[in-house]
């Protein structure tokens, strides 16, 4: 399985949220994140207890990568859009993609911003179905 990485957030995933999302507000430039928050939301899905992964699947670390991007807030503007789009970037690094009505994507990022902290296991719960129910393979050209 492929990491994202920080150069796929900021060559990719925010360049496509600051160009195609741009109607709630502008997001400020990728330097303006806050230092060491993006780069906690990307290792986390990535963490290992005796040896043994803490998000097992793809959808488990999907999950939680979307989660926190949400409500670590890395940036100081359009950080539900970035997490739209760096979930869906680190589905196709793993030649998967969603293939969810955009506006179910929009409303599910919204439930998980006004979610409380306490709810954390639930949203993962609901976030992990989703990507579950809407997760396609690639099909690559012939």
């Amino acid at each position: 399985m492929k990491e994202l990485t920080i150069g796929h957030v900021g060559h990719i995933a925010h360049e496509m949220a600051r160009r195609l999302m741009a109607w709630d507000g502008p997001i400020p430039s990728f330097g303006t994140r806050f230092s060491g928050r993006l780069e906690s939301c990307l290792k986390t899905p990535l963490q290992t207890f005796a040896g043994r992964s803490l998000y097992h699947t793809l959808e488990d670390k999907a999950s939680i990568l979307f989660y926190l991007m949400i409500k670590n807030h890395p940036f100081q503007n359009g950080n539900k859009r970035i997490a739209v789009t760096s979930l869906l970037t680190f589905l196709f690094i793993n030649n998967k993609w969603l293939e969810i009505p955009e506006d179910d994507l929009s409303d599910l990022a919204v439930k998980v911003a006004e979610s409380k902290p306490i709810e954390k296991d639930g949203q993962l719960v609901i976030i992990k179905a989703y990507i579950k129910k809407y997760t396609v393979p690639i099909k690559k050209k012939s």
